[in-house]
């Protein structure tokens, strides 16, 4: 996708029959992974008449252009770029949906105001940056990056825990592009801002009433990165919808992608019946 702010590769998904009346989507994903964190979900959503379903990859990541621009890998950057794609989805308003640190980046875009939103989805994200053991192993790729660089990480570690899951040989080799293919830079520095992302929850809950935006929190039951009780506590901040997805973790589109399609549709649907009845989005 070609926007104001450079080249974003992504994934699209369009109705293969029938009238496409529905607004568009946007999918972003969270630190480490790509848009094809959200292809098990892609044509499902699509199918529902929507007229474009998109994933991108955020700067750096896999197949969209790095730079070697620090600045350019902040949240407040990285929401700026998410707004300039959803201006190139327009001109309806957008669904958008930011999983994992995508949340915490998509925060942002909402936050700053300047796109047309007709829903907004917290997807396995939380309020804050994570601790725990989350924060563990981001702050070690961090660390771990100049000194031994994405290839020797891979080779050491990220393999052989791939190939001990028992994974497919054609998903391993996807991986290692994607791991290969990020920028060294935007990964060391979207670690450090997953690590120190400040609670803005009470501020996204002011912005979302006063533009009349709909938000929905969705999440994994055994999502192992936020603590599921947290993401409740947080959706009853913002005083949004919340959708718990059985049987999942920390990806709820790939896990469970059939429940989480659903969830999606039925929000993003309901939305739409209330802005076209006239009421503030």
């Amino acid at each position: 996708m070609e926007t104001s702010r450079g080249r974003f590769a992504a994934l699209e998904g369009m109705p293969g029959s029938g009238v496409a009346e529905h607004c568009p989507a946007l999918l972003v994903p969270g630190y480490t992974g790509s848009k094809e964190d959200f292809l098990a979900v892609l044509q499902t959503l699509a199918n529902a008449g929507r007229r474009r379903v998109v994933a991108v990859d955020m700067r750096g990541q896999y197949e969209s252009p790095g730079c070697e621009d620090p600045s350019l890998y902040t949240r407040a950057a990285l929401g700026e770029d998410v707004a300039a794609l959803a201006e190139a989805l327009g001109p309806d308003p957008v669904h958008l949906v930011g999983h994992s640190f995508g949340g915490l980046v998509t925060r942002e875009t909402v936050l700053a105001g300047r796109v047309r939103l007709i829903s907004y989805t917290l997807m396995s994200s939380g309020p804050a940056g994570v601790d725990g053991p989350s924060a563990a192993k981001a702050r070690a790729l961090m660390e771990a990056i100049p000194q031994l660089g994405m290839d020797r990480i891979w080779t050491l570690s990220l393999e052989p825990d791939a190939r001990s899951r028992g994974l497919a040989p054609e998903i391993v080799d996807f991986l290692r592009a994607r791991t290969l293919g990020n920028c060294e830079l935007g990964l060391r520095t979207m670690a450090a801002e997953l690590l120190t992302a400040p609670d803005r929850v009470d501020e996204l809950a002011k912005a979302a009433e006063d533009a009349g935006l709909p938000i929905l929190v969705l999440y994994g039951e055994d999502d192992d990165v936020w603590d599921p009780r947290e993401q409740a506590a947080m959706a009853e901040r913002l005083d949004a919808a919340k959708v718990v997805i059985p049987g999942s973790a920390h990806s709820p589109a790939v896990e469970a992608p059939e429940t989480t399609a659903g969830a999606l549709t039925d929000f993003w649907n309901a939305s739409e019946r209330r802005w076209r009845c006239g009421s503030s989005f």
